[in-house]
């Protein structure tokens, strides 16, 4: 049989003990579990960021317990939640959010619960790092076979927080969009997914406008950075087949002057 799985996305990021001692209370747990690190790179505090990420690596991920922790309320009254999906895929993370997105893709919340005061929690409990001492031991519980139901206080899953997302919109030809997240390498990812395109006038290989706050600049939508010169600008599908902007070995966002929710037009030429 193959072992149990965990993943974590944190934004604890890479020079901190955090993730390695979330791993060790895992181990100590459920040591047979094997343990996934999506990123430990959020932006701090960027409870969509991690949202987005967790919503699209988890169709590459095996059937497991995920956790999730960007919290900036921690230490408040907010909840610690477990979220059992439609197709088997439990979720446990602060109740802000950031679960939300992958619950969904994952069919959707079937069982919830409140595991701020879980058996499973470790004591005494840190008012700054719920992920050693409620996230992560709740997550291994779960994970080594312990019931799904007894972790927690039940919880209707229509009272979960829910992250609302910008929405693209279609004016004729053209594809209204909203910038979702930007990269370390300043790529701009747009709530536009390859869906939304057969409503457009937008073509691969084809040249298009890009408008923002009342800038205008010329791309092209292409498959791959290299298929325009180095310093231009493109447009293409992204690893979740979501739009994207992107300068080959540039900076797209501080080319555009790009922030999180700005409004883009993508006009087809």
């Amino acid at each position: 049989m193959s072992p149990p799985v965990v993943t974590l996305v944190t934004d604890y990021g890479i020079h901190s003990e955090f993730p390695g001692i979330c791993h060790g209370v895992i181990h100590r747990i459920c040591p047979d579990a094997a343990v996934v690190d999506i990123t430990h790179g959020i932006a701090r505090h960027d409870i969509r960021h991690g949202a987005v990420v967790l919503r699209n690596a988890l169709p590459y991920m095996p059937l497991g317990v995920h956790v999730a922790v960007v919290e900036p309320q921690v230490g408040t009254e907010r909840r610690s939640v477990a979220i059992r999906c439609a197709d088997g895929n439990v979720f446990v993370g602060p109740d802000n959010g950031i679960l939300s997105l992958a619950a969904d893709a994952a069919g959707g919340s079937v069982e919830a619960l409140d595991v701020s005061r879980s058996q499973h929690r470790l004591e005494p409990v840190s008012a700054t790092f719920h992920g050693r001492d409620v996230f992560a031991p709740v997550a291994a519980a779960i994970a080594g076979g312990a019931p799904f139901a007894e972790a927690g206080e039940p919880l209707a899953p229509e009272d979960l927080a829910m992250l609302e997302l910008p929405q693209p919109v279609h004016h004729g030809d053209d594809l209204v969009a909203h910038v979702l997240l930007i990269d370390v390498y300043g790529n701009v990812t747009l709530d536009g997914r390859h869906e939304d395109l057969p409503a457009t006038g937008l073509a691969l290989g084809h040249a298009l406008e890009v408008e923002a706050a009342g800038r205008t600049a010329r791309a092209t939508f292409t498959a791959t950075f290299a298929d325009v010169p180095p310093g231009e600008l493109l447009l293409y599908e992204d690893a979740s087949r979501s739009l994207a902007l992107a300068v080959n070995r540039g900076d797209a966002a501080a080319v555009l002057r790009l922030a999180l929710d700005d409004e883009v037009r993508l006009r087809p030429l």
